[in-house]
């Protein structure tokens, strides 16, 4: 099954009239993000910033740089769903290129987030951003 890209995740929220029905669809984003190796969540890969627990490990290749992540919330889940739309599959010049705060604000999404919440995804963001630029 292949992931929802940025243009049709912002498409499909923009198609539900309230949030209730926005988180679902986040969380249902999560559950279709592949599964973690549980020998990947180590300690060097938690994101560090995050109220629950995020791991992250990258693989890159020389084209591209491959994302595997999970959290045990799964509101964050679907929060990683839409930050892999984005940089999943990328070259690091592509990521760090990417508008992710316009991306969030087409999806209104920090506004609708708790201020803990929105500083995970910010972290997580970071973190990303930061390998990209070491690649």
């Amino acid at each position: 099954m292949s992931l929802a890209t940025t243009d049709e995740i912002v498409d499909d929220l923009a198609f539900f009239d309230d949030w209730e029905d926005r988180y679902k669809y986040i969380i249902d984003l999560g559950k279709d993000l592949p599964a973690m190796d549980q020998s990947l969540r180590t300690p060097e890969r938690l994101v560090k910033g995050c109220q629950s627990n995020v791991w992250l490990d990258v693989r890159s290749s020389e084209f591209a740089l491959s994302f595997t992540v999970d959290s045990d919330a799964y509101i964050v889940r679907g929060l990683l769903a839409l930050v892999m739309a984005a940089y999943n599959d990328k070259s690091a010049a592509d990521i760090i290129a990417f508008d992710i705060d316009g991306y969030f604000q087409q999806l209104d999404l920090e506004r609708h987030l708790s201020p803990t919440r929105g500083n995970g995804l910010k972290a997580i963001v970071a973190t990303i951003q930061a390998i990209a630029k070491a690649a």
